[in-house]
This record gives structure tokens, sequence and C-alpha cells, in this order.
């Protein structure tokens, strides 16, 4: 298939009118400047995660693992036996290959476990409500599959939406947060792979609620933009909700009420945005030097909420290579597929295995024979949703037509957004990184962004800022001059 044309040439690069590239208003420093600064920068960085890594194996000894769950030797198989960490030169561990980890968020209640079960945990007697206990036993309330690749120093994690409908081996078709209660770590990482073509799980973990709560609080809080008014009360769990809107600092109790709410239109589905716009926020925030040095302490804060088949020497090589990522190099994607018919008494999210087989060539290695023909979609079949962000509409309609005029007949302008951005963000909502790439070279402006934070439907999302703003007035003044 040849490159889609814009504007009558052949050249897929060619910026979308106005041409005129965006003027920053600060000079930028030298290459030299930047070069120095960034070699002492990633310097420090290393010798900060080096001394986490040491720090950490002090406090973890191999004897004392944080694997709680008791796994047959079926069990593991399910998981890869490959090394995963080599030694450097300084002795401190790194990643050798990619890693797929399966993360799982555990939500139990105490009407979730039997009277022998309960045995163990440390309840109050007559409580009059369903309470949440310390166990790993329930349904997976979160499920991510996250990929560490040294060799493309990229972060990659996939949100799997817990209503998805999936077979679940022995049990049939259900969804796929029930994996995780019939048959623990194991039985979720084969469902994983299957649904996913066959991507190899390597390990996993798990935590439960409480143990999330109690990390945001050890990491200080974390800054969220909270989307809209959350209220919502639970009398039989004591869960109360009630965050207003805005960007705003969230402590453990209040992050967990961000995460939990699904009390809306879009139910599981937007809560899994908001938790990679949480997600975003706390590896901003955990990738500081000043809280990587601290990996030991958060480590032995939440470690009786946490069950890893991850050794002390991988979590090393895990926290050594985090230190080294760069925001733009953390992709967060959501499993491609759309709800089922509202009329049905159960409601599932249906995947989408063509736009899967997408996602895990572009992210996971899968079907590496696929990769080539990715790479040439026609302008006309991409759906790009438009927001803005400004006071002013007339940036966005005019975003509008350039697109148009480019071929991107799918383009429209959905909902605007209340809080202004000063850099637009070109979000590769269904995870195609290649087009939301493509799409910054054409405008010359703009920051891509590999997450699920933007309309659901669309292939890309663009979030119109003041950068957008700026530039059509540089375009003007231009046009203006030339007339004189």
């Amino acid at each position: 298939m040849s490159a889609p044309k814009l504007d009558q040439s052949t050249n897929s690069t060619k910026k979308l009118q106005p041409r005129v590239k965006y003027k920053r208003r600060k000079r930028r420093k030298s290459n030299r400047g930047r070069n120095i600064f960034l070699g002492f920068a990633l310097t420090t960085v290393s010798m900060i995660s080096a001394a986490a890594g040491a720090l950490l194996a002090i406090t973890f000894s191999e004897s004392s693992m944080l694997q709680q769950a008791k796994l047959s030797l079926e069990e593991e198989q399910v998981f890869s036996q490959e090394e995963t960490v080599e030694h450097s030169s300084l002795s401190i561990p790194e990643l050798s290959r990619p890693v797929n980890i399966l993360v799982l968020g555990i939500k139990v209640l105490t009407s979730d476990l039997t009277a022998a079960e309960l045995k163990d945990q440390v309840i109050p007697e007559d409580l009059g409500y369903h309470a949440l206990v310390n166990s790993f036993k329930g349904l997976s309330d979160t499920m991510l599959l996250v990929r560490f690749d040294p060799a493309q120093e990229k972060l990659t994690v996939l949100s799997i939406p817990r209503d998805t409908r999936t077979y679940i081996d022995g049990y049939g078709f259900s969804k796929i947060n029930h994996a995780n209660y019939y048959g623990g770590p194991a039985l979720t990482a084969s469902t994983v792979s299957e649904m996913l073509g066959g991507v190899e799980i390597d390990r996993y973990v798990r935590v439960n609620v409480q143990g999330v709560e109690k990390l945001i609080d050890a990491l200080g809080g974390v800054v969220v933009d909270v989307p809209k008014d959350m209220k919502y009360n639970d009398f039989s769990q004591h869960f109360y909700v009630d965050l207003k809107k805005g960007t705003q600092h969230l402590d453990g109790e209040k992050a967990v009420q961000f995460l939990r709410f699904r009390y809306d239109g879009l139910g599981d589905i937007a809560r899994v945005q908001r938790q990679q716009m949480l997600m975003r926020s706390v590896v901003e925030q955990a990738l500081r030097p000043a809280t990587i040095v601290k990996i030991p302490k958060l480590l032995d804060v939440v470690k009786s909420h946490l069950d890893t088949n991850l050794t002390v020497k991988e979590l090393m090589a895990l926290s050594s290579f985090a230190a080294k990522t760069e925001r733009s190099d953390v992709q967060m994607i959501m499993l491609p597929g759309d709800f089922n018919n509202p009329t049905e008494k159960v409601s599932y999210w249906l995947p989408d295995d063509h736009r899967i087989e997408q996602v895990v060539t572009q992210h996971f290695d899968a079907y590496p024979e696929s990769y080539g023909s990715l790479d040439t979609r026609e302008n006309s079949r991409i759906r790009i949703a438009i927001q803005n962000t400004l006071e002013n509409d007339r940036p966005a309609k005019r975003l509008l037509a350039a697109l148009k005029k480019a071929g991107y007949t799918r383009a429209y302008i959905s909902n605007g957004l209340s809080d202004t951005l000063d850099v637009t963000k070109i979000i590769a909502q269904a995870g195609d990184d290649i087009t939301a790439k493509k799409l910054r070279a054409q405008l010359g402006i703009g920051e891509v962004l590999v997450e699920s934070t933007g309309v659901l439907n669309s292939d890309i999302t663009i979030k119109v800022g003041q950068d957008w703003e700026d530039y059509l007035a540089i375009d003007e003044l231009s046009i203006l001059s030339n007339d004189q």
C-alpha cells in the first residue's frame, strides 16, 4: 500500500497548514550545556538507584521473599523460568531482557471468605458490615500487564478491565476478574496470556487495597486532577467517596476512593482511565531520585499486603531501570474492546481481537510478521477526537479544518476540558504510537503520550493547548507581514 498523501504530496511528514514553526518564548540552551547537564543528571540518578538497590539487598535477603502464595510445580511453570537479570561491572543487577509482569489489585471483603479463612484475620466480632481484609483470595479489582523493556528503554502498562469477557480454563467464559478467585495468580496469568495470543508472562505481583493506601501515604500522597465531582456511599461496606473536581493532593484514603469509584456512565472503563491518570502521577513522583532511595522502606511498609514471585535481584534491577525511565517512555494502554449490548443482564467488556493483535505487536513483540503493516493506515480510517482546553474554541476549529484538509476525514470535535494545557497532548488512545508520532511530526507541536485517558472510541485524542493557539497567532502575524 502506498504512503498516505497530505495536500497532494507523498511526503508523510509534511506539516499541516499553517506551516510556521512554533517559536518558544525562552531561548534554548546550547546542546553542549544541555548534554553536560543530562550526563550529570543520569550519573546522579544511576548512583541513587544503585544505592537503593544495595539498601534493598540488605533489607530483603534472598531467604525473606515477598511471595505469600504457595504455587504447585505445575503453577510455577506458567511463569517464565528464563533468567531476567545480569550483573554489570558495578555488581548492581540489571535487566538482561524484556520482562512482562502481571499486576493484580485485589479487594477482599469479610463476606468473600469462609469462616475458616476468617480465623486468620483480625476482625472484631459482630462488625455489622462487610469490611476489607488483608487477603489475596478474592476477585481482582485491577489488572495490569507491565512490560519493562531495556532494549527500547520503554515501560508499557496494559490495563485490562475487570469486566472483560474471556475464557477461563476449567470454568468457561466469565469476567476475567474471576480468574484470581478461581485459581490465583497462575490461572490468571495463563488466562491473560491466552487472551493476548500467547504473550509470555514472566512474573506476577498481587497487592490488596490496604497496600495501595499505605503505599500512597508512604510516598507522601499524590497530586491528581480529579475530572469531576465524585460522590458515593456504600453503607454495607462503609465505603464512602467524596471528592471535588480539580487538581489536588490526595492521601492514601482519598487515592483509593479515586481508584475504586466506578459509578458513572462508563462504569469500569472510566475507572481504568482514572487508574491510568493516578498511575501517571505516581510514576512521575516515584521516579524522583529522593523517592527511589526510599524503595526499601516503601516495600517494608507494604510487604504484608504484597504477594509476588519476583526475586530480590529482580526487584533491584526493576528499580534501577525505573530510575532511568523518561516520562515519555512510560506508555499506558487499555485492552481494545467495546461494551456488550446494554439490554443484556450481565455487563461485559468484549475484547477486539484484531486491535489486540495490533497492540501486542507494537508493544509486546508478538506477531512480528504483522509489524510492518501497522505503518500503512490511511488517514481517512483514523478516528481523531479533538478536545479543547482553551476558552477560545477557534484554535480547535482551525485544527479540525487542517486535519480534514490533510485527509483525516474522521476527525471531530468532542467535549472540551476545564483545565487549560500549556502543551497540546496527542494521546494514542488505542496504543498506536506510530500514528500519534506521525501526527506530531505533521503538526510541529505537542507532546505524544501513549495512554487511554482520551475519548474512548477514538484512535487518537488531541487535547488542544496554549501552544497551538500561539502557533496560529504567529502564522497570522506572518501572513499580515507578507501582505504589507
